[in-house]
């Protein structure tokens, strides 16, 4: 068959090809115009076999052999899965994950909270209990932080409206490093992150406690309801994740202990994972909500109370049916 010939017969087919090629290239190519790229796509890499057997012109050859190559890196190009992976650990994987490592996530939540509540209630009651762990300076820094006649509540009150975003920064970096610490001191055979939820338990009841029996409990209380549901949870969390650590160095098993601590990491890996989520999502709303004074105590309550509702919801309903996405 002569070139002539052969273009004439074949051109059509590759200018459809290529309008398929610039629209998948684009990213707007239709799901059902696609079905027939892989046929197309065959067809033109037998033309090119074709147009090299019988010595073609060096410009047609040329001409399918772009296509070609083009076509192949649409046809075997990777795909990240990333986003979807995304979506469906927030939405099932992560609440699945936390349930399934429901005794670990006890034990570093009844550490944390139940040494929190503990000394919050001896400090109310034995006022001077504070200063056995916090500084006489600190203490006044606190009760500065949560007047109830300053402006604006927590670190940096005095900042302007501006400031929000800074301290959204401020915030993320220091829950960050505390969840961290608690979660990588896990290694010390789980007592660095046995420390650092009690350690943490006790600092915020003792202020808790303190704040509450001089009269300033309500706008204490009002601040950290809302940002609290999900910063107190990713800390205990932390803790859970840096006890499994601990606990595959300890009891291995039948597995040599590096295999083992492998295995647990796989899976304390993705709890800090939700631990950041959490810890992100308690940074926004602390930095331009629980800090604002434009909202009553009464309705922060409320707001914070329908938080801790829904951050208890995903983590014990989420992920449980079947049609869920995974």
């Amino acid at each position: 068959m002569k070139q002539s010939l052969f273009e004439s017969r074949h051109q059509p087919d590759w200018d459809a090809f290529n309008s398929q090629l610039e629209a998948l290239e684009r990213g707007k190519a239709e799901a059902q115009t696609c079905q027939s790229f892989a046929a197309r796509y065959r067809q033109l890499c037998q033309h090119l076999a074709l147009a090299q057997a019988r010595g073609y012109s060096s410009h047609l050859i040329d001409q399918l052999q772009q296509l070609a190559m083009r076509g192949h890196q649409q046809f075997y190009r990777h795909r990240s899965h990333l986003g979807a992976q995304t979506i469906r650990f927030l939405f099932g994987g992560f609440p699945r994950l936390v349930r399934s490592e429901w005794r670990s996530v006890c034990v570093a939540s009844l550490l944390f909270f139940g040494s929190l509540a503990v000394m919050g209630l001896l400090t109310y009651l034995y006022p001077e209990l504070i200063f056995s762990l916090v500084s006489p300076d600190q203490v006044s820094e606190m009760e500065r932080m949560y007047d109830p006649d300053a402006r604006r509540l927590g670190r940096f009150s005095e900042r302007g409206s501006g400031d929000d975003w800074v301290m959204f920064g401020f915030y993320i970096m220091n829950n960050i490093g505390i969840a961290f610490q608690t979660f990588a001191s896990g290694l010390l055979l789980g007592l660095g992150s046995l420390f650092f939820l009690l350690f943490n338990g006790l600092m915020i009841g003792a202020v808790a406690g303190h704040l509450t029996r001089i009269g300033y409990g309500e706008p204490f209380w009002s601040f950290v309801i809302g940002h609290g549901a999900f910063e107190l949870t990713a800390i205990a969390l932390a803790g859970a994740a840096g006890f499994k650590l601990g606990w595959a160095l300890l009891a291995p098993g039948r597995l040599p202990r590096g295999e083992a601590l492998r295995l647990a990491a796989g899976k304390a890996i993705q709890l800090v994972a939700g631990v950041i989520l959490f810890l992100l999502l308690a940074a926004f709303i602390e930095a331009f909500w629980s800090s604002t004074t434009f909202a009553t105590p009464d309705i922060k309550y409320a707001v914070g109370a329908g938080l801790w509702a829904l951050v208890l919801g995903y983590l014990l309903l989420a992920g449980r049916r079947q049609h869920a996405p995974d």
